[in-house]
């Protein structure tokens, strides 16, 4: 496939769930693009606005500040009809009329999807589509790299909640399940509560029945509330396990109300829902975000397409699709259909990612109830 020219044009979308340092990556795109003579136009409210044809052409202006703000300036939705061969080619057609010939989608697993759809496309000239994805998800749930956009502010915000969940709970011995965003991914609730010094996670990959998490619960209680233990108590849950917090607090009551304890142990819940998702990106949000989008518009610029910009994947196969950003070891390209394979198999278990994660709490879960 050959090179884009000066003065043609890419698109840029913004799909999915929201992710500090979203702002950040239309900021490299832009600014790579316009450097490397290339004109951008910003989809607004992601596939959604691209189906009423929402986009505009974007300046190196319009993208000062923007790496600071938390969320994406450009918006975005969700949009069941681009699942639809005719929602797509009605996105398709409008693409022919702006004469766009590059797209880079910013998301994760079902704007990634939608990015892998579109580059069986080809654009008003003929040739393919050349379509690049950048991962973006605060749940850290993307195969084939290492972190997502928008994960290490999340994370950072869910420490920063349960330290001072924590403050509370040593000046009142008291017990607290935190609840936090993941989806079905546990990575959020487990780098949380090593990071916070928390005394137990609870992962929706253990597949753990109501009344195992229950003894589990009990048990770091009980160790806590040794004459000699910690007298309170921090545990994250990921809202991936099923079983709801309010009823798990209920339960856990009455198994306490029934057990030998040396003290009453009050126990609280919270749930930090949305306020993990927003706020301002992180110094390491902002460079990852502005460096996969400039390996996004160089992949585009050189003809790439069908595939998405990793971020430090340690190990990698010797499959010939995937490559190394030439200008930064840190990145890598792989195939879309790739990632899409690898991410169903992160949610379902299957993946080497999840068993890895999963073999390490086992180790770290004794260590944290001490």
């Amino acid at each position: 496939m050959n090179s884009l020219h000066s003065g043609d044009r890419i698109a840029i979308i913004t799909s999915g769930g929201d992710a500090p340092g979203m702002n950040a990556a239309i900021r490299g795109v832009v600014r790579v693009a316009q450097n490397r003579g290339l004109q951008v136009l910003g989809v607004r409210w992601g596939y959604q606005g691209l189906l009423k044809g929402d986009m505009d052409l974007m300046s190196v202006r319009d993208v000062d500040g923007i790496s600071r703000r938390g969320g994406t300036m450009l918006g975005t939705s969700r949009c069941p009809e681009f699942l639809t061969e005719a929602g797509r080619k009605k996105g398709v057609a409008i693409l022919h009329e702006q004469k766009i010939k590059g797209i880079i989608v910013i998301g994760g697993n079902g704007s990634l999807a939608g990015a892998h759809a579109l580059a069986a496309y080809n654009d008003h000239t003929g040739v393919p589509f050349r379509v690049v994805g950048i991962p973006a998800s605060i749940d850290n749930d993307i195969g084939c790299t290492s972190m997502c956009i928008g994960t290490d502010t999340a994370l950072n915000t869910i420490v920063e909640a349960c330290d001072r969940i924590a403050d509370t709970a040593c000046a009142h011995a008291r017990t607290f399940l935190i609840e936090v965003m993941g989806r079905d991914c546990g990575y959020l609730a487990m780098t949380a509560a090593i990071a916070s010094e928390s005394d137990g996670v609870l992962m929706r990959e253990e597949n753990l029945s109501p009344e195992q998490v229950l003894d589990r619960l009990v048990g770091i209680v009980q160790q806590a509330y040794d004459p000699n233990g910690r007298q309170q108590v921090v545990v994250i849950k990921s809202e991936g396990v099923k079983t709801p917090i309010d009823y798990l607090k209920t339960q856990l009551d009455k198994r306490l109300a029934e057990t030998d304890m040396p003290i009453r142990v009050e126990t609280r819940v919270t749930v930090l829902g949305h306020v993990c998702r927003g706020g301002i990106p992180t110094a390491a949000d902002r460079l990852m975000s502005q460096r996969l989008g400039h390996a996004a518009v160089r992949a585009v610029e050189q003809g790439r397409s069908d595939c998405m910009t990793s971020w430090h994947v340690l190990s990698r196969p010797s499959d010939p699709k995937v490559s190394v950003f030439e200008l930064d070891p840190y990145i890598t390209f792989w195939p879309l259909e790739h990632v899409l394979e690898e991410t169903a198999r992160i949610a379902n278990g299957s993946s080497e990612v999840t068993k890895w994660r999963l073999r390490i709490m086992r180790e770290i879960e004794p260590i944290l109830a001490q």
